[in-house]
């Protein structure tokens, strides 16, 4: 009897988790976030997504305006120009509480927006022999996981 290789299955469902987890990086937005770190690349986007960020005070930011829960819907559709295929990438601080993200993902959901991503930092490696983890000093390249 012949037994059914899983590997090709295991391998397609790793590529499809890196997949997911990868979008485009993070255009810079003034508010300050500590985001969580990830070793996912980016994925480069032709369009420019909006940002709406979650501060470690819990409050929600559109760009650089700071809005409740409750009208985060109707100013993310005006902002928009009502195009629900717009991407919106969510910055969450990393202090804050998981069901705080997901409340503020559902409203997104909710108001008919489909392309939404996590936004995460990525991760730097480790020194080599006593040498900083980034010697030129460059800022390290913020990344979009879904």
């Amino acid at each position: 009897m012949s037994e059914i290789n899983v590997t090709p299955f295991v391998d397609v469902m790793l590529v499809l988790l890196v997949v997911f987890m990868i979008t485009a990086p993070l255009l810079t937005v003034g508010v300050p976030v500590d985001l969580p770190k990830t070793r996912a690349d980016a994925i480069p986007g032709q369009d420019e997504p909006l940002s709406v960020s979650l501060d470690a005070q819990n409050r929600i930011w559109v760009q650089e305006r700071e809005v409740e829960l409750t009208s985060l819907g109707p100013l993310l559709k005006e902002v928009s120009g009502n195009k629900p295929d717009v991407r919106i990438f969510v910055r969450g601080d990393k202090g804050i509480s998981y069901g705080r993200v997901l409340e503020v993902m559902s409203e997104i959901s909710t108001a008919g927006f489909t392309r939404v991503a996590l936004v995460a930092q990525p991760v730097e490696p480790p020194a080599k022999g006593g040498a900083a983890a980034n010697p030129k000093g460059a800022a390290a390249t913020p990344k979009a996981a879904r």
